[in-house]
């Protein structure tokens, strides 16, 4: 499934029925009164929060939404049908900004939740409504009120428990895949994460939603690499999970290039719960990784725990270690 976190869309609400100017005719009654029925309102557009969603893309391909109108009102005071609401289902994160994609309208944070888009219009009224002592055969009547209409924009930002941050290939796509059902594209260069992925580990009877970022690099604050469209997706994270390859000659620099990034988008990605994971273990000898988790550790005050994605105890641990970094 193709990944599109931004989307601007167009849509427009059902207008109101017309009200009806009809008069009973009927045999033997020459003077019939007024029997109008009122219009039908307009359906609304409504967004809602769908569970099994993860991304926008199905807006790329229709932008335009319109909601059925309300039928007109008929004789013997029948009341036109209403339009249908068109309901636009949405994934869990989306937040619906105004056309200047800016000013924030409404952010889905919970299972269910519906936002009203775009209003239905109101029905016309029929001429029955307008009979009155004074005036016992009213021909006036109301047309439907036109129903709302905007351009709105909807921005996806991830929701997860914990978020895999690091540098590109450091093995959070191998990660993900070893401790959760999702199957990321997994290959030994750089960037092979274009997109979010999202997953769900589960670990003694509790489960945990783990969103795998894309790798930042340096200046992913302003956008290099496209890093400001993956940093947006973890703020919405409890717990960032800093994964760092632990081959790499600096492990200082790979960690701090990371948090000046998150620090440089958001100072308030720095307050989140931190663990740290030195992954390919099992390519270093086992009594220089006790060396190398001494040295970085004077310079961090996060835990730090070593793993290695091919030893299935090692997976177990870490399962256990994020059930408890999630609650």
């Amino acid at each position: 499934m193709k990944f599109l976190d931004q989307v601007k869309i167009y849509v427009k609400a059902g207008n109101g029925g017309d009200g009806s100017p009809s008069f009973r005719r009927e045999k033997f009654i020459e003077y019939g009164g007024p029997d109008g029925g009122d219009g039908g309102k307009g359906g609304s557009v409504i967004l809602k929060a769908e569970q099994n969603l993860n991304t926008l893309i199905d807006f790329r391909y229709q932008q335009h939404h319109k909601a059925q109108r309300g039928n007109n009102g008929s004789g013997q005071n029948k009341t036109g049908k209403r339009g249908e609401n068109l309901i636009l289902k949405v994934p869990l994160g989306t937040q619906v900004f105004e056309e200047d994609n800016k000013t924030l309208i409404f952010d889905f944070v919970k299972i269910g939740e519906e936002f009203i888009a775009a209003a239905g219009g109101k029905g016309g009224l029929g001429n029955t409504r307008f009979k009155s002592s004074t005036n016992r055969a009213p021909r006036k009547f109301t047309k439907g009120t036109t129903g709302e209409e905007f351009t709105i924009w909807l921005q996806l930002k991830t929701i997860a428990d914990i978020g895999i941050i690091g540098l590109p290939n450091a093995g959070k796509s191998s990660l993900l895949a070893a401790i959760t059902n999702a199957n990321p594209k997994i290959a030994n260069y750089q960037f092979t994460t274009l997109n979010p992925n999202l997953g769900v580990a589960n670990y003694d009877d509790k489960e945990v939603t783990i969103a795998d970022i894309p790798g930042l690099i340096e200046g992913a604050h302003k956008g290099t690499g496209l890093g400001t469209q993956f940093l947006k997706h973890i703020e919405r994270c409890k717990t960032l999970l800093h994964m760092i390859d632990i081959t790499n000659k600096d492990l200082k620099k790979s960690y701090t290039q990371i948090k000046k990034e998150l620090k440089n988008y958001s100072p308030k990605l720095l307050k989140k719960k931190e663990l740290i994971v030195l992954n390919k273990v099992d390519l270093i000898k086992k009594k220089d990784v006790k060396k190398i988790i001494e040295d970085f550790s004077k310079n961090v005050k996060s835990e730090i725990i070593i793993l290695s994605t091919l030893e299935k105890k090692s997976v177990t641990k870490i399962k256990a270690k994020l059930i408890s970094y999630a609650s």
